[in-house]
């Protein structure tokens, strides 16, 4: 790697590798999105050599962010030995505070260049100068918070993470039983006789308050065990000056529990026993452990569903392949496979690696991919990737691409890359979850003081108001409500063949008002096919003519020549051998098939070679009503006379016009974009419903045209084929690169479409902003929780003559809010593609 890192002022300097770029659309990309960050003065990539030239101001960003947006990009910088970058699994956090927390102290360690953690993914990425810190040291002030931190490979990252959360869950409900039986009993005997229930005399309150404490005593410490957590991880977090949700909980309860024991040991004593016995409050604790628990069970069994999409994806690839040694067929691990192996797929199975085949014929279901249903016909020399469906033929295939580089595994990886970046609306949550904690411990502090002082409440009455404040406030709600809400959404998009690269590709694509098109295929088809004949003699017969014509076109690679061809070989015509063709730059052909003189091409060959029948105005009128339609006219001319019009044709694909109609229903403006004269692009584009048209423009300007619409205050997304159409796709605010689904150039665009049907846009754009409708529901929800629950729990009502929130209620909402969070966010995994057919 040719590398070095420069530092004059504050402005730095790097030449890096990048690994994984594919195409100029690669690097075009690379160069935009990194020329738009705050603080790069310069990006330059190179794309022969795969380097990154980049210059930045230290003081405004870092080469930690400018890492994660080409990690986001999907693809990978090789850090200079100055910087490394590592993930890691991170292990306890309880709320957004906990990895608002870490954030801040890792960062603030030497050496250490950025670092983002995941909430729900538990889930860090550090860049880092290992000349001036190490991973053990970053690792030893994550665990110094509290929290188990350990470095994950790429092979960690994979489906027995999510086994591990499922193992998890199950561990966690094992606990939860007794919890919530423990806490039923003690909710039981504290208030029964308060909703009617009868309790033995002997445990009644009014009949044996020693009896009645006792009872509740025994249950609630067996609770308080079974809870632990609260009080191992909340009470070292408080005293490390960095409170969480554990900490309110461990306080809050502690705080019951120590006023209760207190006020039991005086009934043990015999000291005003029936005042002191209304004075307990066990079951506030107790019940608030069970109640907390409930909801981190329900929270952490909603969570392991937000990566069910990355699952389904991962579990398409099979565990086995069979290859082929010689004579003989050995069953092995896909992992176990090596560059250059010839593997046998039987029919039924799945292709376990991207390869080409080497023997046999058979059909491929790829809809894995395309979403195309119908099969692919498949013979010796054909692409195939992994984890798509052998139909019904067996067939040798040779590995081509394996592991991290097959197609499954980078469009895994883009989606993970994806769920672990934040959109820009999760910043100011961010900011506030930092703070919160404190806030609400001070508040609950200030609020239960000021009862006792200013509001001459007694003491009992004070502290309800001190443990409801502080088990009611939730910082994990704000945490969750973002990262939950863009996992399940670009996950749910990845099954629907939509590539989200970051959520900050997604909060762009919510505001697009403009959709640019470029026009061979991605309006059309991109593969020009014959579309008409028209006879203008009856000298010869129509199939004779075209017989002829192909037979001629047969030795040409033009696109023209092709679709002639193709057209005869589908009505079963045999072709025949030419003499003395001549390719006529810029005018067609000439030579010499079955005893005729053939001409083909356009109106200038026929006038130079003075070609009979020219003047017919029923050739003029056909030849301008082919040129009206979008349509190239080819004049086809025997032995010196005209005898057809030929008419070639980039076909516009069927869901065109549809699609553009949803879009100007969502209220988006459709605008084709093509290097066309302005007849034949007015053409495509009224069969596509578009009546605004930017023609005649080379590719290298399309930038320049998008340029111009932002410029006029419209949010321009791009859409094209992710390689010609570079520059432009890394100009818009969002890119959008139409995919085959076979190895596509998936490193291009903000967004990928893996199908090729129009439609996906309409599932895209629909996708960003239900996302992101979701995401302001939670942070809504999540802010207006703790705004109106807080200042209730303190006892704001009870001014106004109305109750006081009870501890327990106060527990309740506290774990039900994170629930809620989550199971909105789980919703996106019900998103339904857009059909532009209505």
């Amino acid at each position: 790697m040719s590398d070095h890192i420069s530092l004059e002022n504050n402005i730095k300097s790097m030449v890096a590798d990048i690994r994984g770029m594919h195409c100029a659309a690669c690097s075009a990309r690379i160069e935009k999105v990194l020329g738009s960050m705050s603080g790069v003065k310069a990006a330059s990539v190179n794309l022969a050599a795969e380097t990154l030239d980049v210059r930045w101001d230290e003081t405004e960003t870092d080469i930690g962010e400018i890492s994660e947006k080409i990690s986001g990009l999907g693809f990978e910088l090789v850090m200079p030995e100055e910087f490394q970058e590592a993930s890691l699994s991170i292990e306890g956090m309880s709320c957004a505070s906990c990895s608002s927390r870490i954030e801040k102290v890792v960062a603030g360690l030497a050496g250490v260049s950025s670092v983002a953690v995941n909430l729900p993914a538990a889930s860090g990425r550090v860049v880092y100068s290992p000349a001036h810190t190490s991973l053990e040291q970053i690792i030893e002030s994550i665990q110094k918070l509290g929290f188990t931190a350990n470095p994950l490979g790429s092979k960690d990252i994979s489906v027995s993470s999510g086994d591990k959360a499922v193992a998890k869950l199950a561990a966690m409900q094992k606990e939860l039983v007794p919890t919530l039986i423990l806490g039923a009993l003690l909710l039981v005997v504290a208030m029964g006789e308060m909703v009617g229930i009868s309790l033995p005399q002997f445990m009644a309150p009014s009949h044996s308050p020693l009896v009645f404490g006792l009872v509740q005593l025994l249950l609630v410490l067996p609770l308080m065990w079974l809870g632990r957590r609260f009080y191992l991880v909340g009470f070292p977090s408080l005293f490390r000056g960095a409170p969480n949700m554990d900490s309110l909980i461990a306080v809050g309860t502690g705080a019951a529990f120590i006023y209760s024991s207190w006020n039991f040991g005086e009934i043990c004593l015999g000291i005003d026993v029936f005042n002191k016995v209304r004075d307990l409050y066990f079951e506030s604790a107790g019940v608030i452990i069970s109640l907390v628990s409930l909801g981190k069970f329900m929270e952490a069994r909603s969570k392991v569903r937000t990566s069910d999409a990355i699952r389904q994806l991962m579990e398409l690839a099979p565990d086995k392949a069979t290859l082929v040694k010689g004579d003989e067929l050995q069953e092995i691990l896909v992992g176990d496979i090596v560059l250059n192996d010839v593997l046998l797929v039987r029919p039924g199975e799945r292709i376990p690696v991207d390869g080409a085949v080497v023997k046999g014929v058979s059909t491929v279901d790829e809809s894995m991919l395309t979403g195309e249903s119908m099969p692919v016909n498949k013979k010796t020399g054909d692409k195939v990737v992994g984890a798509t469906l052998n139909n019904n033929g067996v067939i040798h295939i040779r590995a081509e691409k394996i592991g991290q580089d097959t197609v499954l595994a980078r469009i895994v990886k883009m989606v993970r890359d994806a769920q672990g970046t934040k959109a820009p609306i999760a910043n100011l949550a961010d900011r506030i979850s930092l703070y919160f904690v404190p806030v609400v411990m001070v508040i609950a502090v200030g609020s239960g003081l000021a009862w006792y002082f200013i509001g001459a409440a007694d003491f009992s009455f004070s502290l309800r108001i001190f443990v409801a404040v502080m088990v009611i406030a939730c910082p994990c709600a704000m945490g969750l409500a973002t990262p939950t809400s863009i996992m399940v959404g670009t996950g749910r998009g990845a099954q629907l063949g939509v590539l989200v690269k970051s959520g900050e590709a997604l909060e762009k694509a919510q505001k697009i008002d403009t959709v640019v098109f470029d026009k061979t295929g991605t309006l059309t088809h991109g593969k020009p096919v014959l579309t008409d004949f028209i006879m203008f003699t009856d000298s010869i017969a129509e199939e004779d003519a075209l017989q002829l014509v192909a037979s001629v076109e047969k030795v040409s690679e033009h696109p023209l020549a092709k679709a002639i061809v193709n057209g005869a070989v589908k009505k079963g015509l045999k072709l025949k051998e030419a003499e003395g063709f001549e390719a006529l730059t810029g005018m067609g052909i000439s030579a010499s098939v079955s005893g005729h003189n053939l001409l083909l091409g356009n109106l200038q060959l026929m006038e130079r070679k003075q070609v009979v029948g020219l003047d017919n105005v029923t050739v003029i009128d056909s030849a301008a009503e082919l040129a009206g339609k979008g349509k190239t006219a080819l004049y086809l001319a025997l032995d010196g006379i005209l005898v057809a019009l030929l008419a070639v044709a980039d076909q516009i694909k069927p869901e065109a016009a549809a699609t553009v109609k949803a879009l100007a229903d969502m209220g988006v403006r459709s605008i084709m974009m093509t290097g066309d004269h302005q007849v034949t692009a007015r053409a495509i584009a009224a069969e596509a419903g578009i009546t605004d048209i930017i023609a005649q423009v080379m590719p290298e300007d399309k930038a320049g045209k998008v340029a111009g619409l932002q410029e006029q205050g419209f949010r321009v997304a791009m859409v094209g084929d992710g390689i010609n159409d570079a520059p432009a796709l890394a100009r818009a605010d969002v890119g959008i690169a139409m995919g085959t689904g076979i190895d596509v150039a998936i490193e291009t665009g903000d967004i990928v479409l893996m199908r090729g049907d129009l439609s996906s846009l309409l599932t895209a754009l629909s996708l960003s902003r239900v996302t992101m409708a979701n995401i302001r529901q939670n942070l809504f929800w999540a802010f207006i929780y703790n705004v109106v629950g807080i200042p209730v729990a303190a006892g704001v009502l009870y001014i106004f003559g109305g109750p006081t929130l009870n501890p327990m209620i106060a527990g309740a909402a506290m774990a039900m809010s994170s629930v809620s969070v989550v199971t909105n966010a789980l919703r996106l995994r019900f998103f339904q593609p857009v059909k532009s057919g209505g």
